[in-house]
């Protein structure tokens, strides 16, 4: 037998993978007996059944792996909104919420609207957005089919009647009439020689949802040079970056024309996203 005080010890074996390996164990325990975190400090002499504790022996060695967490579980929170994840998208990761924060703050006037994310995932940017702005209709596009189809999976599950998600390749798949007053991406930016590729969780994600040329800003690029065709006048766009590219980043943003650009911290302080507009 197995108590819960006893799994949840077993957090010193994931020290060497896991920045949080106590949070690991008490979020793995947690969804293999589907109870809250607080329960597993209530009743920390409960014995795990033998199916429960085969279940969790499991998820417990995948994460020991390597493996995310999100991938275990196949969900992760995102703006307080649960979400369904997989190998297909990348994890939605607490910084990117600040790009929704901005996105708030920028149309909090506006009951009302067009919004576009490009490469949506698993749809977390378009989804938290669209549940603070239920007058706004909002697109969400992606490369990925397999991506399409989680985000429209987690749409569902939110009941989010304000949310399209279909398949495009950045703007090749919208219409070109169509125009927005904000679009909002994450789209891939690392540079490919980048070490960090090779260490923790981006091990186990899509490439393309991570990697871009020129240093990570081919993609970032070619969305600023295109996305022009695509605003409303007075429309805003927003892009998340890596912390070292925030510079980069703003000169392209002039250098396609935008107006008002600022360059806004993440949790830690670093540069993340950076915004500019468009001329009314």
């Amino acid at each position: 037998m197995m108590t819960v005080a006893e799994a949840l010890r077993l957090a010193a074996k994931l020290t060497p993978i896991s920045d949080t390996p106590r949070l690991d164990v008490e979020l793995l325990l947690a969804w293999v007996l589907q109870k809250n975190r607080t329960w597993l400090y209530t009743w920390p002499e409960s014995d795990l059944s033998d199916a429960h504790r085969q279940r969790f022996e499991a998820a417990f060695a995948r994460r020991r792996r390597g493996e995310p967490l999100a991938h275990i579980t196949g969900q992760r929170e995102f703006w307080s909104l649960p979400l369904a994840v997989n190998s297909s998208t990348l994890i939605p990761r607490p910084d990117t919420e600040r790009l929704v924060e901005l996105s708030l703050l920028l149309t909090e006037s506006s009951p009302s609207g067009a919004a576009l994310d490009l490469g949506t995932g698993t749809g977390a940017i378009a989804l938290a957005f669209a549940s603070e702005r239920p007058g706004w209709h909002v697109s969400a596009v992606d490369v990925s089919a397999a991506a399409v189809s989680l985000a429209e999976q987690n749409r569902e599950a939110l009941g989010l009647p304000n949310v399209k998600c279909f398949t495009s390749h950045w703007f090749d798949g919208v219409s070109p009439d169509a125009r927005f007053d904000i679009i909002l991406s994450n789209p891939p930016y690392i540079a490919d020689a980048d070490p960090h590729l090779n260490e923790g969780d981006v091990r186990f994600e899509p490439r393309s949802a991570l990697v871009a040329a020129q240093d990570g800003l081919a993609d970032i690029e070619h969305i600023l040079a295109r996305a022009r065709n695509f605003l409303s006048p007075g429309g805003w766009l927003l892009i998340e970056h890596g912390w070292t590219q925030g510079e980069a980043v703003r000169a392209i943003f002039r250098s396609c024309g935008y107006q008002s650009i600022t360059t806004e911290q993440d949790l830690g302080g670093r540069d993340r996203v950076t915004l500019g507009c468009l001329s009314p």
